[in-house]
């Protein structure tokens, strides 16, 4: 067995056990449920990464993809002229320069909600969902409720997977609540999970069955952390829901119609496409204020303080865990400080700018450790989200929130360490 894999190996018994150290009862914790989440991670990593069948399957989808950004840009190209991609009216100086984020890659998200609600709508991401929460459920012997939110997290945001078991939520036990909440930060939209595809496709091969992998990978993940952090008490989650997937196969949203699916689904595809401008506006503008600043302040190693160097420091240790080399460890670790303290989003464009200063091994395992929304601004989203749909828990949401940050950051970096360790098998 080489170095790196040795590495990546250690890193997963590391970050197992420092979800462990921080739980809030210990000896409530036996060995099954690290096992069997380690276990499992490493079962579908192997499968959908070195399965010839399911390598052809995710190759697929990269392929549809760019199919449906090809599409996307022929409604931009419409719209918005050679601002959305029709042909330039002039000769393009620098290459790259007639590329407008929020007029080319960004209605992709549009287009996707509006998809999403329709797959939604014909039931075809209903019959995913609850073949994989069906998967979770009977391996980690959890309740219904949780394995389907669970699962449904690999396709909907942090507060619309919950909202699949909304009847439950106020009865879902401390440990229970806290897993649904673990698994909206350690996985992305399906929304913003094709964007990504977007931004790491020229440094990545087959980005979206990287990014479909991480999500999948990421729930035992999640669910494993979220059990060794807040413990689950004896006996819940193993019948009182056993019959929910029975019932619900994941509601098909409400749609009265196709039209209807795709009407809502572009409606809320635009407000998502319009907080991401903002967001990033105010986030790009937040980081060049920030290394205005710590440039007054005297160099540091012959070169200014910059926000991505500290946090670099800060996660170096974290990310080395994971099977980055320690030569690379800043440069990764800046990458998982922008994607905690600001968004994904963001360190994802970063990395796609690294050009060769991460090598092939590290950037495939730093695209999994991104892709998961356990930040600040999810936060709030996830806060504010959830004591809507059951206020009479606000209290013990908060008080779970930050801890879910924490909870979904070592759940996605669990994922970066295992395919640090799958990637080198044959």
């Amino acid at each position: 067995m080489s170095l790196p894999v040795l590495q990546s190996a250690f890193g997963l018994a590391a970050l197992t056990a420092i979800a462990w150290a921080i739980s809030e009862r210990p000896r409530a914790v036996g060995w099954r449920v690290p096992a069997v989440g380690l276990a499992l991670q490493l079962a579908i990593a192997l499968l959908l990464l070195k399965l010839p069948q399911a390598r052809y399957l995710l190759a697929a989808l990269n392929d549809g993809v760019l199919a449906l950004q090809a599409a996307t840009d022929a409604g931009t190209g419409f719209v918005f002229g050679y601002l959305g991609g029709a042909p330039l009216p002039f000769e393009e100086t620098l290459v790259g320069g007639s590329l407008v984020l929020a007029f080319r890659s960004l209605p992709l998200v549009i287009v996707v909600s509006a998809l999403t609600a329709l797959l939604t709508h014909w039931r075809v991401l209903p019959a995913i969902v609850k073949a994989l929460s069906l998967l979770f459920q009977r391996a980690f012997r959890i309740g219904g409720a949780v394995a389907l939110a669970g699962a449904a997290s690999i396709f909907l945001s942090m507060v619309e997977a919950p909202l699949l078991i909304r009847a439950y939520l106020g009865r879902l036990s401390r440990g229970e609540l806290f897993m649904v909440m673990c698994a909206g930060m350690a996985t992305i939209a399906g929304t913003v999970l094709v964007l990504y595809v977007t931004i790491l496709g020229p440094v990545l091969d087959d980005a979206v069955g990287h990014l479909v992998t991480a999500s999948i990978i990421s729930i035992p993940a999640a669910i494993m952390v979220a059990w060794l952090m807040v413990p689950l008490e004896a006996g819940a989650g193993t019948g009182r829901e056993e019959r929910l997937l029975e019932h619900t196969s994941a509601p098909a949203g409400g749609y009265a119609s196709s039209m209807d699916a795709i009407t809502q689904g572009t409606e809320r595809g635009l407000a998502l496409y319009l907080n991401i401008v903002a967001m990033l506006i105010v986030l790009v503008a937040l980081v060049h204020l920030a290394n205005a600043v710590l440039g007054l302040l005297p160099d540091v190693g012959g070169s200014a303080l910059t926000l991505e160097r500290i946090l670099g420091w800060a996660m170096a240790p974290i990310v080395w865990l994971m099977g980055v080399p320690w030569t690379e460890a800043p440069t990764a670790g800046a990458l998982m400080g922008i994607k905690t303290v600001l968004n994904e989003f963001i360190a994802y464009a970063r990395l796609a700018e690294l050009g060769d200063a991460l090598g092939p091994r590290s950037t495939l395992i730093m695209t999994y450790a991104l892709c998961g929304m356990a930040n600040v601004g999810s936060l709030g989203i996830m806060i504010g989200g959830l004591t809507a749909l059951v206020p009479e828990r606000r209290a013990e949401i908060v008080a779970l929130g930050p801890k879910s940050i924490v909870g979904g950051t070592l759940a996605t970096c669990l994922t970066g360490a295992v395919v640090g360790v799958v990637a080198a098998v044959g």
